[in-house]
């Protein structure tokens, strides 16, 4: 999955858009070309271990998006500011700062000088299409 297709949303929204100096993204699940690469609660039928390797996924999906309209504005990303993680957690699952480490190594993987972001983990009882996680970003921009 790549360009476009990869990012084509799942209702009426846009997938990133630029503001004022940041790109915010819309909250990016782990998917390839053939969908989600998991479904379920994380701490039931998802393991923490398999749910920070989903996050990382999801967080390239979102920096992809954030590259992705910046370029359509002659700009690009030059670091990444804030991180949600949202988990879809079983009822007694408690490390999502764990799963959520997940999303921050995809930004040091994109960008191994960065800093880290702010980051929030949030734990909820259901994501769209089933998720076990999704993640949406702010990045600042300046011009290439």
């Amino acid at each position: 999955m790549s360009g476009t297709e990869a990012l084509t949303p799942a209702g009426q929204y846009t997938s990133a858009r630029l503001h004022g100096g940041f790109v915010l993204t819309a909250g990016m699940t782990p998917k390839d070309a053939d969908g989600l690469l998991a479904r379920g609660r994380v701490g039931e039928e998802v393991t923490s271990r398999e749910a920070r390797h989903l996050a990382f996924r999801a967080t390239e999906r979102a920096l992809q998006a954030a590259d992705e309209a910046a370029g359509q504005a002659s700009q690009r990303v030059a670091h990444v500011v804030a991180l949600t993680v949202y988990l879809a957690a079983g009822e007694d699952f408690t490390a999502h700062s764990t799963v959520a480490d997940g999303a921050s190594e995809a930004v040091l993987a994109w960008k191994p000088a960065s800093v880290l972001p702010a980051r929030v983990a949030v734990g909820v009882a259901s994501l769209p299409g089933g998720s076990p996680v999704e993640v949406q970003l702010v990045a600042a921009v300046t011009d290439r």
